[in-house]
């Protein structure tokens, strides 16, 4: 009998509130927690429940399409907070002081991410590494894509449209490393379209790099949570920078 395939709104659910759940939380060891709990269950939680492992499991190994759609349907699903949740978040900060924080706190959570994975991998049973890295990036990529949503929050230049419409751009915005407002084309993520294959070739440089993360033993988990916490930042401030630029009229 075939096995039922895993449900991608599920996933995409899940890797949107783990994301947001992580980035919003300051302990280290509950963001750790958060990680692996979901990386585990994309691997072999579905196995328990009798669904769904294989399917991931091929999916996840047979390209960055399968990835770029999950995304894409993760988008519209993350907790974004807008300005005034942000002022009140942050009471009495700037912008600038408002989005160093955001920017600090994103890369504490693409590190955890990182260092979760790793020590998972040194775990003696045998990983489904093509569904670890599927799972990784899917987090990494929400803890990105809010935090691009609230920079642009914060700054006070938010996307056009109601939330749900407002998330493709920052999708866009997060492959091209620009605010919104610097993006040139429509916003199409057809397959083949010039923004999808620029997203799919961005996914496939982060899967790489959350490759790291599942080296053997805890060299994975720092290897993982160095380059994880160093591209966090610096997409985080090339977005800023924009921002800032906009914001003062340069």
């Amino acid at each position: 009998m075939a096995e039922p395939e895993t449900d991608a709104t599920d996933i995409s659910l899940r890797a949107a509130e783990v994301a947001a759940d992580v980035s919003e939380t300051s302990e280290p060891q509950e963001r750790r927690r958060l990680v692996a709990t979901f990386t585990s269950a994309a691997t072999s939680g579905a196995r328990v429940a009798g669904r769904g492992t294989r399917a991931v499991r091929r999916r996840a190994g047979s390209g960055t399409g399968w990835l770029a759609d999950q995304v894409v349907a993760m988008a519209p699903r993350l907790r974004v907070r807008d300005q005034a949740a942000l002022q009140s978040r942050f009471p009495g900060k700037s912008p600038d002081e408002i989005a160093d924080a955001l920017i600090e706190g994103a890369s504490r959570a693409a590190a955890a991410a990182g260092g979760a994975a790793g020590v998972a991998s040194a775990l003696p049973v045998l990983p489904a590494f093509p569904a670890e890295i599927a799972a990784e990036t899917l987090v990494l990529v929400g803890i990105e894509l809010k935090l691009v949503a609230e920079l642009h929050e914060a700054y006070g230049s938010p996307a056009p449209g109601r939330f749900p419409e407002r998330m493709s751009p920052y999708v866009a915005a997060w492959a091209h490393r620009r605010g919104v407002f610097m993006i040139e084309g429509e916003l199409i993520f057809a397959a083949g379209s010039p923004l999808a294959r620029l997203l799919r070739r961005r996914l496939v440089a982060r899967a790489g790099r959350s490759a790291f993360s599942l080296a053997p033993m805890l060299t994975g988990a720092a290897a993982g949570a160095l380059f994880n916490r160093t591209e966090t930042r610096k997409l985080g401030r090339d977005i800023q920078r924009d921002l800032r630029r906009r914001a003062i009229g340069g």
